[in-house]
C-alpha cells in the first residue's frame, strides 16, 4: 500500500456544504475518498488528452433491420481489432440491439473508433466511457 499524506485544504463553507451533500448522495464514507476520485478523474482526462494507452467502453444502440448496418459495424470492428478487447451484443427488443465494445489502446485511436461506430447511419445513440488502464493510478 502506498504512503498516505495528510494535507489541509481551504474551501468556502457554502462550497464545502454542497460538496458534503454531493458525496453523501453518492455514498462516499468520507471526504478523502471523494477527493481521491476527483483527482483520479482529472489524471485520467490528462491521459486521454496526451494520447496515452487507455481503456474504455463504446456502447451504442441500433436498429438491426437497417440494411447492411450489421455488416458495416462488423467491418469497422475488424479494421480496429488491435484495440478491441471484447464485444457484447444484446437484443433489447424485436428491433433494437445494444453493442458494447471494450477497448484498450491509444486514446486517439479509441476516440476514432467510437466516432466511426456512432456515425454509421442507423446507429441511434452511442457513447464512449473512458478510463485508465490503471497503471498510473496508484
Amino acid at each position: 500500500m502506498s504512503e498516505l499524506i495528510r494535507f489541509g485544504v481551504s474551501v468556502e463553507k457554502n462550497l464545502l456544504n454542497k460538496f458534503d451533500r454531493l458525496i453523501r448522495s453518492r455514498r462516499y464514507t468520507n471526504r478523502s475518498e471523494a477527493f481521491r476520485d476527483l483527482i483520479r478523474e482529472e489524471l485520467i482526462k490528462k491521459e486521454w488528452e496526451e494520447d496515452r494507452e487507455v481503456a474504455g467502453a463504446i456502447t451504442f444502440v441500433y436498429d438491426h433491420h437497417k440494411r447492411d448496418l450489421l455488416n458495416k459495424i462488423i467491418d469497422i470492428q475488424h479494421d480496429h481489432q488491435k484495440i478491441i478487447i471484447s464485444t457484447q451484443h444484446i437484443h433489447l427488443d424485436h428491433d433494437n440491439c445494444l453493442e458494447i465494445v471494450a477497448v484498450k489502446g491509444r486514446s486517439r485511436e479509441v476516440q476514432k473508433l467510437a466516432d466511426l461506430l456512432k456515425s454509421i447511419k442507423g446507429v441511434q445513440h452511442g457513447t464512449l466511457s473512458m478510463t485508465s488502464t490503471g497503471k498510473d493510478m496508484k
